[in-house]
């Protein structure tokens, strides 16, 4: 038995009302929502995909490609963006070597810009795998990347 198989039994009576939790189960699991995934959901609730993809589309905490070990959250909020966030970003992506919201070629790192993080005050702000970093600087930013290329070394 697949663990998508496992989650979806998590949920034996087949209602609409499950579906957001299936979805943040399997992306709890899996890091992403895969097409397979959806395509499976979609007949174990009879949902038609579109509808699926629709409305995980909708709420931005899903993602639908797979992202790396430690994937980079960066806040692109107002403030932030005031507080000069583009100078981080083009940081990020210049230590990584990815020219967007990729996973680098070792599948060690991904990117994605958030709408806000809610640390308006703080900014700018990103998140590796949910720790937050706070008053970003360039030269922050590279010592923070490079602790984390450390831990793999």
């Amino acid at each position: 038995m697949s663990n998508l198989d496992k989650i979806l039994e998590k949920y034996p009576f087949v209602q609409r009302d499950n579906l957001i939790p299936i979805l943040q189960d399997i992306q709890d699991e899996f890091g992403y929502l895969s097409e397979e995934a959806i395509i499976k959901v979609g007949k174990y609730l009879s949902l038609p995909t579109a509808k699926i993809f629709g409305l995980a589309s909708f709420y931005h905490h899903f993602r639908f490609n797979i992202t790396g070990k430690y994937h980079i959250k960066i806040c692109n909020g107002s403030s932030c963006h005031v507080n000069s966030n583009m100078l981080i970003i083009k940081e990020i992506k210049k230590r990584l070597g990815i020219r967007g919201e990729e996973v680098t070629k070792d599948g060690l790192f991904s990117m994605e810009e958030t709408n806000c993080i809610a640390a308006c005050g703080e900014g700018p702000v990103m998140a590796i795998n949910e720790r937050y970093f706070t008053h970003l600087s360039i030269e922050k930013v590279a010592e923070i990347i490079d602790s984390y290329k450390s831990l793999e070394e």
